[in-house]
């Protein structure tokens, strides 16, 4: 854990930190710490277990150990790995929300990747922060996530609000017109008469073929836009810009 990296985000504010050893909590954070590194793990706890505040009640060195201990030990918080053997940190969340409702999850991992990000949020984590955090960061991280609030690291913090924004311009923007799969010269010709209302006779007189050549081009054309109806294909030809609609 790097000794000064950018302090992780708080998602919630105004709501104080509680300072060191803070007496005024009923009970210390029951924490679980999960990590496929016996080192790594061990220097977490070790943290962890010069605060008055927080109680580190089990280990673990996967996800399927994690789900396991959590129905025995119900812990508040739990610090866990992203990617690890047998079962993932990701994957555990639920199952262990499903044991332990109460319980909230802090991923802290080396992953930078947007997808862990959030797929992480959708298994109902509520921090996520790199492995770099400082020795003084993480327990107030902790607080911070026993408290109700969500923690992130910065960069994290700053893909997810980019991945926010594409979102809602994607909303705003005007729906884009369908992609017309690839018809023949004349299926093309069919189809923009089709969508001026013209029967199959009609289009067979403005494109001098047989009626029935007329309804082979239509079934053709129905197969590749997987349409039911002609109506459909008239609707589909003017959201295409085949025809103007007029």
């Amino acid at each position: 854990m790097s000794p000064h990296p950018p302090s992780p985000l708080a998602l919630t504010p105004n709501v104080e930190d509680h300072p060191h050893g803070d007496d005024s909590r009923i009970r210390p954070i029951r924490v679980m710490v999960v990590d496929d590194h016996a080192f790594f793990r061990r220097g977490l706890v070790s943290v962890l277990d010069e605060e008055r505040d927080i109680s580190v009640v089990s280990e673990a060195g996967d996800g399927e150990e994690a789900v396991r201990l959590a129905a025995e030990m119900r812990p508040d918080v739990v610090l866990m790995d992203v990617w690890m053997p047998h079962s993932n940190g990701i994957d555990a969340c639920p199952r262990i929300r499903e044991a332990v409702p109460h319980t909230k999850f802090v991923m802290l991992t080396m992953s930078d990747e947007e997808s862990d990000l959030f797929d992480a949020l959708k298994a109902g984590a509520t921090g996520y922060l790199l492995k770099e955090i400082s020795v003084t960061e993480l327990p107030r991280a902790v607080r911070a996530i026993a408290d109700g609030r969500s923690f992130i690291n910065p960069a994290m913090a700053t893909k997810l609000i980019g991945e926010f924004a594409e979102l809602a311009k994607q909303e705003s923007a005007p729906p884009s017109r369908p992609t017309i799969p690839e018809l023949t010269r004349r299926e093309t010709e069919v189809l923009k008469l089709l969508a001026r209302s013209l029967n199959n006779r009609e289009i067979g007189e403005r494109l001098f073929i047989t009626e029935n050549t007329v309804k082979n081009h239509v079934r053709k054309i129905l197969e590749k836009l997987q349409v039911h109806s002609r109506t459909e294909a008239a609707i589909y030809a003017v959201r295409a810009e085949y025809v103007s609609g007029h």
